[in-house]
């Protein structure tokens, strides 16, 4: 070991002692980071659009930039994947240094690839497909339960001015790229990679699955869509647990996106269409969906050997 690692080998383990002498617990440091990396990330999204918007001539000054807030949906993705990329991933992999101990941090993340994992890669797309009826069914209950007005308003006018953009000719392939590649890489990074990890060093992998996809959930903003993405956050935890690697909750974070990415601008009448009792699938899919669901978290459980602890 030469000097300089031997530095930052002390470095680190002194930050961690102080953690610990301060009563930093590995669950506390992750919300420090999640509360901190989402103000970084939002901040940089606007900072990149706003500079986008002079830049292309969209706007001439700051005074005209309310009125032009959500007029460029192709530059704020621009905006939100850079901010994504810089802090929901990769400072995120800074983070991990603080929890890590003796191990590699592709390691503490899970950023394993072994003869098992084109197995777990197969499952992922598996799991993908056979539990999006429940994911239907979970989002229709969502939208019974009380939200505030402002919030569903909100909500509402994002999802027309998305509609709008993803009906426009030629944006697929853009579209992929920022909502289903960008966010399968630096959502898995920080929720699953690292989140996870760090709740069940302290508190066990239930409490880890269950608080980390509420997170998760919550994350978006989406409060009429909460149920639905903490499922999926769940499935993604489930995955990256039982199988000992990251990358098939990222296919699988890739795949929901970029599967509803290809639906909405192939397909607008049906995905965009609202979501009632009548226009769910069939209760015998739903049916089928759960029990698919649970034949694989079977099989998910009795390959990998690993046990639930609290």
């Amino acid at each position: 070991m030469n000097n300089s690692e031997f530095d930052l080998k002390n470095t680190r383990q002194s930050i961690e002692s102080w953690a610990v002498r301060n009563g930093f617990a590995h669950w506390s440091i992750a919300m420090t980071w999640l509360i901190v990396a989402f103000v970084l990330f939002q901040l940089t999204a606007g900072l990149v659009y706003t500079a986008l918007l002079f830049a292309t001539g969209e706007i001439e000054n700051v005074a005209e930039l309310g009125a032009a807030l959500m007029t460029r949906l192709d530059l704020l993705f621009i905006g939100n994947s850079t901010g994504q990329i810089l802090f929901l991933g990769l400072a995120t992999f800074g983070v991990v240094q603080l929890h890590r101990d003796d191990e590699s941090t592709s390691s503490f993340m899970r950023m394993i690839w072994d003869k098992e994992t084109s197995k777990y890669m197969v499952i992922a797309v598996i799991f993908t497909v056979v539990i999006q009826p429940m994911v239907l069914f979970l989002g229709h209950l969502n939208s019974m339960l009380p939200v505030p007005d402002s919030m569903i308003e909100m909500q509402e006018s994002q999802f027309k001015m998305l509609e709008s953009f993803l009906k426009t000719d030629g944006v697929m392939w853009f579209a992929i790229f920022n909502i289903a590649l960008v966010p399968a890489f630096a959502e898995e990074f920080l929720f699953r990679g690292y989140i996870l990890r760090a709740f069940e060093k302290s508190w066990g992998i239930i409490a880890a699955i269950v608080v980390s996809s509420l997170i998760f959930g919550l994350f978006h903003l989406q409060l009429t869509n909460l149920l639905p993405l903490a499922t999926l956050g769940a499935m993604m935890a489930i995955l990256t647990w039982l199988s000992g690697s990251l990358w098939p909750a990222v296919l699988a974070h890739f795949l929901n996106n970029g599967a509803a990415v290809v639906m909405a601008t192939h397909y607008p009448e049906l995905a965009f269409a609202d979501t009632t009792a009548t226009t769910l699938p069939p209760i015998w899919a739903l049916v089928l969906s759960v029990l698919l669901t649970g034949v694989v978290l079977y099989y998910l459980f009795n390959t990998s050997q690993k046990h639930l602890t609290t």
